[in-house]
């Protein structure tokens, strides 16, 4: 965008608006730009996390489903195995990709700093967890605490 906007002979803002900004209306218009920015980016996590859902739930039931099959249907041993097998490997894929889509959508706040950051992909995946809640070790205060998933860097102003 930076090429584009030298090439141009325009500032960014003017680029994201499509119009020419007088120097009395660039801060307003400017800020506009942010506040929209920010709303998309928000907006993308909300649909990354409902991705998760729309991931995990159906693959966790067909798992459940396999595994129900294989106990209570009448087939080979080797088959039986092999049905378990099959269904278990793909509840804990699932999961572990479901657990990077949460890590990379929107951020947690720690509850004794209120600090709000992404934790790395292991972090989040090895943390106790309730829901999108989980245990972690903040950077910031270095305290441990129930870290709940918000979408938004900044803290809403009421």
């Amino acid at each position: 965008m930076l090429e584009l906007c030298e090439l141009l002979k325009i500032n960014v803002n003017e680029l994201l608006s499509g119009e020419r900004i007088m120097a009395e209306a660039y801060d307003k218009r400017a800020e506009e730009n942010l506040l929209a920015m920010r709303r998309e980016v928000e907006e993308k996590n909300r649909q990354m996390l409902r991705t998760e859902y729309w991931i995990g739930a159906p693959a966790t039931i067909a798992g459940l489903v396999m595994c129900a099959v294989a106990a209570y249907v009448e087939m080979a041993v080797w088959l039986r195995i092999v049905l378990i097998v099959f269904a278990l490997v793909m509840i804990v894929a699932v999961a572990f990709i479901a657990v990077g889509i949460e890590q990379k959508a929107g951020y947690y706040e720690c509850q004794n700093c209120h600090h709000r950051y992404i934790p790395t992909y292991w972090q989040t995946n090895l943390a106790m967890h309730m829901g999108r809640t989980r245990y972690m070790k903040c950077p910031e205060c270095s305290k441990w605490s129930w870290q709940k998933k918000v979408l938004s860097k900044e803290k809403e102003v009421q």
